[in-house]
């Protein structure tokens, strides 16, 4: 094996680890006792990881499987998690790519970020966009997944608003529209990409979204845009 070469993790869109350009082959029950200390900030107890990872078994038994896990990773990489008699966590020098994304959604949603707005460059909006483990069903994944998804759309939002206010009205437009794609009843998304429209002067087209929005709100939700919304377009009168 070769000790230096860098770990990677990704669990956007689904679960992969990377030692380099070679792609480690970890069982299912490795891959989540993977994810659940990756979307951890801090070691986590072992009762607690067996008990959530095998939930129905008593605990002689969910420790033994935890035993049986841990030893079938090492055997695959042995340094990608790191043990005490009492604690589990990972390997701090594992690039996570759920860790990346959360630590520029959350520079985004700073009031005055320090980097400027080259994130658009530096992560691809199908990241920002795409789920966390899409086809993993697991009871301690619901929370997690529902909280990059909200840190996810402040951070999409930010970022349009600040990409307009530089006049990068096409790079605004599509961080918008990934807003809208990740969560399509999202008012304050349908929001923000209608005053993009509105500030590189295509009236029509905030007119047109306010309408797409006014007919899904309608037909999912049964409910009206806010006042809020309807007074952007108040600026100037609408014909036709």
């Amino acid at each position: 094996m070769a000790p230096n070469v860098p770990l990677r993790l990704t669990l956007i869109e689904g679960f992969a680890l990377w030692r380099g350009s070679e792609e480690l082959r970890i069982a299912t029950s490795g891959q989540r006792l993977i994810a659940l200390l990756a979307l951890r900030d801090r070691p986590a107890g072992r009762i607690h990881v067996a008990g959530t990872l095998w939930p129905d078994c008593p605990t002689d038994r969910s420790l033994a499987g935890l035993r049986t896990t841990l030893w079938r990773i090492r055997r695959s990489c042995d340094r990608v998690i790191v043990a005490s008699p009492s604690f589990l966590w990972l390997d701090a020098d594992t690039e996570v790519d759920v860790r990346s994304l959360v630590t520029i959604a959350r520079r985004l949603i700073q009031p005055e970020p320090s980097s400027g707005i080259a994130d658009l460059d530096s992560v691809p909006l199908a990241k920002l966009v795409g789920d966390l483990l899409p086809d993993w069903y697991d009871d301690w994944l619901l929370d997690k997944r529902e909280e990059l998804r909200q840190t996810r759309l402040h951070a999409l939002e930010n970022l349009a608003r600040r990409l307009s206010a530089c006049g990068r009205h096409a790079e605004a437009i599509q961080a918008a529209l990934a807003a809208i794609h990740l969560e399509p009843l999202r008012e304050t998304a349908h929001h923000t990409l209608i005053e993009i429209h509105m500030a590189e002067g295509n009236w029509s087209e905030a007119c047109r979204q306010f309408q797409r929005c006014q007919r899904m709100l309608r037909k999912e939700l049964g409910v009206e845009p806010s006042d809020s919304m309807r007074r952007l377009l108040e600026v100037r009168p609408v014909t036709g």
